[in-house]
């Protein structure tokens, strides 16, 4: 189960998460959340996952959609603090490669306020 906390640093909503994040209703309410947050008008979005324990294919595709819906609405997401088994399964699956992936959420809120959100990510052509 993952559990959530909402703040605000000056324009920049950060979305902290703890526990697990994976399939199951847990995975369904947090993606609720942040695609409520993006509906609301929020433009600058960091997910701190520096107290997520775990986190399987399907929470990684959770984070790779809002990313993508935050690009629809003109806003940028950044994912900050990845460790451990978290960060290894970022490491696997390239996750840098579509998110923008920072160590901490100051590095982050800097990046979203340096307006330096955009091409981070390199964008792979299909």
């Amino acid at each position: 189960m993952v559990e959530t906390s909402t703040n605000l640093i000056g324009d920049i909503t950060v979305v902290a998460m703890s526990g697990r994040l994976h399939l199951g209703n847990s995975l369904t309410y947090v993606e609720n959340a942040i695609n409520r947050l993006i509906d609301g008008g929020t433009r600058k979005l960091v997910l701190d996952l520096v107290r997520l324990d775990y986190i399987d294919s399907s929470g990684l595709g959770m984070l790779i959609g809002c990313n993508g819906r935050m690009d629809q609405h003109g806003g940028k997401m950044r994912v900050a603090g990845a460790q451990g088994a978290v960060s290894k399964v970022f490491a696997v699956v390239h996750a840098e490669r579509i998110l923008n992936v920072d160590a901490d959420v100051e590095t982050a809120c800097r990046q979203l306020s340096a307006g330096s959100a955009a091409g981070t990510a390199a964008t792979t052509p299909y």
